[in-house]
C-alpha cells in the first residue's frame, strides 16, 4: 500500500490557498497553513482558523475550482504504474472532500480520508467536521491497514508536512516529498524534485528487497519447520512406542481384573455353600445336644437280671396255685408273693421303656453328630476351596494393581509425548501460516514485477500504434507487440 498526502504532492499546490484566492484571503490563510506545515501550531486550531475564513465561498465555486486544480508532475503516471504492481493507493490528507473526491475521480486513487467543509444554502458555513479534525492521519491509517489486513512493513508513505511524519515514521519506507525542514530529518528518502515518478524506483528497489529478504525469510521458515516435522515424527514414534506399551497392559489389567471376577465370584459361591452347610451344622449340633440333654434326663437302672428270674418265679407260683391243693393262707400268701413279684416285674418293665427311650435319644444324637461329621467336613472342604480363591484374588490383583500401575505409567508418558506433539503441532501451524503469508506476498512482488513488464509493453503498444497511424511503418516485433495487446 502507498499513501500519498494531497495537498504539495499529489496536487501541485495547496488547496486550501486556491480556495482562499476566491476571497482574496490567501496571505492570511498561507500563513496559518505554513505554520501548521511546520508543526508551530497544532492542526485542529489551524484548519478550524483557515476554513472560518472561508466562510460564505460558494459551493459550486469551490467544485469548479477542484476540476482545475494542478496535478503534481508525474502524479498520473505514478498512480498508473502503482496500481500496474498491483500496490493499493490512499490519500489521507486534512484536505476537503470537494477536492479529495475529485482528485481520487481523476487518479483513480482506492481508498482518500479527507474532512468535510460544512454548506447551508450554497455556501461555507465556516464549519468543518471529520476525521483528520481531531484525529491524526495515523490512527486513521491504523483502521484501514485493520480493515485491509495490511501492516505498516507492507506500506509507504510519501508526505510533506508535520502531520504526516506520525505515518512516515510508522511505514516501511517514509518519503519526504519537497517537504519542510522538520519532515525530512525524520523521512527515510528525501525528493527535493516536483516529480512524483522519482518514487518508482524506490518502491521497485523496496520489492526487489523485499523479494531478496522474502526468499531467505522463506528458506529459513521452512529449514525450521523442517526440524519441527523431524522431531514431531520423533515424538509420535516414542507416543506410540508409549500408547502401545499402554494398550498391553492395558489389556492385561483387563484379564487379570476378569480372572479376579471369575475367581472372586467362585469364592463368594463357596462361601455361600459353606455358610449354608454351617447352618446345618448348627442345627444339627442343637438336635445332638437337645437328644443327649434329653437321654441325660432319663432315669434308669442298669439291666436287671432278676426279670427272667421273676417271671419264672410268678409263673412257678401260678402254677402251684393253679394245680396244687393249698390252704387259703397259703393261697393268699402266694398271691401276695406273685403280687409283689408283678409289681417289682412292672418296675423291670418300665426301666427297660425309659432304657430303650435313651437309647434311642441317643442313636439319633449319634446320626446328628455323624451328620455334622459329615457336614463338617463338606464345610471345610468349601472354606479351604474359598480361601484358595480368595488367596488366587489376592495374587491377581497385586498383579492386575502392578499393570495397571504400568498402563498409568505408559500412558502418562505417551500424552506428556502427545502435549509436546502438540506444542510443536501449534508451531507448525504458525509456521505454515507465515509460510502462506510469505508465498502471497512473493506472489504479490513476482506479479508487481510482471505488471509493471505487461504495463511497460502495452504503454509502449500504444506509442506503435500512434506511429502506425501516423503512417510509418512498423517492424515485426512492432506488429506483434500491438497484436498481443489487442491495440488495433
Amino acid at each position: 500500500m502507498v499513501i500519498f498526502d494531497l495537498d504539495n504532492v499529489l496536487l501541485d499546490c495547496e488547496s486550501i490557498d486556491e480556495i482562499a484566492k476566491l476571497k482574496n484571503l490567501k496571505e492570511e490563510i498561507s500563513e496559518i497553513t505554513k505554520k501548521a506545515m511546520e508543526g508551530e501550531l497544532d492542526f485542529e486550531s489551524s484548519i478550524k482558523k483557515r476554513v472560518k475564513l472561508l466562510k460564505g465561498i460558494p459551493i459550486k465555486d469551490i467544485k469548479s475550482l477542484a476540476k482545475k486544480l494542478p496535478l503534481m508532475n508525474g502524479a498520473k503516471e505514478t498512480i498508473e504504474e502503482l496500481k500496474a504492481r498491483g500496490c493499493k493507493v490512499v490519500t489521507i490528507t486534512g484536505g476537503f472532500d470537494i477536492v479529495a473526491e475529485e482528485i481520487k475521480k481523476k487518479l483513480g486513487i482506492d481508498y482518500v480520508v479527507s474532512n468535510k467543509l460544512h454548506v447551508k444554502n450554497g455556501v461555507l458555513t465556516g464549519e468543518v467536521s471529520g476525521p483528520l479534525v481531531k484525529g491524526s492521519k495515523y490512527d486513521v491509517l491504523c483502521k484501514l491497514l485493520k480493515k485491509e489486513n495490511i501492516s505498516f512493513d507492507e506500506c509507504i508513505a510519501v508526505g510533506d508536512g508535520a502531520n504526516d511524519m506520525p505515518i512516515l515514521e510508522a511505514v516501511k519506507v517514509g518519503i519526504a516529498f519537497n517537504a519542510k525542514p522538520i519532515v525530512k530529518k525524520i523521512a527515510d528518502v528525501v525528493i527535493n524534485e516536483k516529480d512524483l515518478r522519482k518514487i518508482i524506483p524506490i518502491v521497485d528497489n523496496v520489492n526487489n528487497k523485499d523479494l531478496e529478504i522474502l526468499e531467505k525469510e522463506l528458506d529459513k521458515v521452512i529449514d525450521k519447520k523442517t526440524k519441527y516435522e523431524k522431531k514431531k515424527a520423533i515424538l509420535i514414534k516414542e507416543r506410540n512406542k508409549f500408547n502401545s506399551k499402554a494398550r498391553k497392559y492395558r489389556k492385561i489389567r483387563n484379564e487379570l481384573n476378569r480372572k479376579v471376577q471369575e475367581n472372586l465370584k467362585l469364592a463368594l459361591d463357596y462361601r455361600e455353600k459353606r455358610d449354608k452347610i454351617n447352618e446345618k451344622v448348627k442345627k444339627y449340633k442343637n438336635l445332638r445336644s437337645e437328644f443327649i440333654e434329653k437321654s441325660k434326663k432319663l432315669k434308669w437302672d442298669p439291666i436287671n437280671r432278676e426279670k427272667r428270674k421273676i417271671m419264672a418265679e410268678i409263673k412257678r407260683i401260678e402254677n402251684k396255685i393253679e394245680t396244687g391243693v393249698l390252704s387259703i393262707q397259703k393261697e393268699n400268701e402266694l398271691i401276695e408273693k406273685v403280687g409283689e413279684l408283678g409289681k417289682k416285674l412292672k418296675k423291670i418293665r418300665k426301666n427297660e421303656k425309659i432304657k430303650e427311650e435313651a437309647h434311642k435319644l441317643k442313636n439319633k444324637a449319634k446320626e446328628c453328630h455323624e451328620k455334622v461329621l459329615t457336614l463338617a467336613k463338606k464345610s471345610q472342604e468349601y472354606h479351604e476351596k474359598m480361601l484358595k480363591h480368595f488367596k488366587k484374588v489376592d495374587k491377581l490383583r497385586e498383579k492386575a494393581d502392578d499393570a495397571h500401575k504400568r498402563f498409568v505409567k505408559y500412558k502418562k508418558e505417551a500424552d506428556k509425548k502427545h502435549e509436546e506433539i502438540e506444542k510443536i503441532m501449534s508451531k507448525i501451524n504458525k509456521i505454515n501460516k507465515k509460510i502462506r503469508k510469505l508465498k502471497d506476498e512473493r506472489e504479490r512482488i513476482i506479479k508487481s514485477f510482471q505488471n509493471k513488464k505487461e504495463f511497460i509493453e502495452k504503454r509502449r503498444a500504444k506509442k506503435i500504434y500512434q506511429k502506425f497511424k501516423r503512417g510509418k511503418k512498423l517492424t515485426t516485433d512492432e506488429l506483434l507487440l500491438i497484436q498481443k495487446h489487442d491495440i488495433i
